[in-house]
């Protein structure tokens, strides 16, 4: 290989890297990015990327699994709205040390939701169904 190929191949793999589907571990470290970054992948159809921010307990997995199937049947306007929808935090609650409350919307819809965040081993995971309750 030249000298060009390697600078050539080289750029490939930084810009890669740097692109931010490529994250390979999910934010977990505080209730809000670990929430924002579930959020953000749910509206996006990104399940495999929201999941990682799942408290995995059955009824969550459940719950989550019901809106992936409900989400992936939707049509394409509507999924096209929620992709590109931004994000609006209202508020977090912090009602202890390991719970909070992030009251939410998004641009497409702009109807108030909330997910309680729960830190577990010191990450901070969605407590699904609780929005569901």
């Amino acid at each position: 290989m030249t000298l060009k190929h390697y600078i050539t191949l080289a750029t490939i793999i930084g810009i890669a890297g740097c692109t931010p589907g490529n994250r390979t571990s999910p934010t977990l470290d505080d209730p809000m990015s670990s929430g924002r970054e579930f959020i953000e992948s749910s509206l996006k159809g990104d399940y495999a990327s929201a999941r990682k921010h799942l408290l995995q307990d059955s009824l969550n997995i459940e719950y989550f699994n019901g809106l992936q199937n409900f989400n992936e049947k939707m049509n394409g306007k509507d999924k096209l709205g929620y992709k590109d929808a931004n994000i609006i935090i209202d508020s977090i609650s912090k009602l202890s040390d390991t719970i909070s409350i992030i009251h939410y919307s998004n641009t497409f819809k702009n109807k108030p939701d909330k997910i309680k965040m729960l830190k577990v081993d010191n990450n901070w995971l969605v407590d699904f169904k609780y929005t569901f309750q």
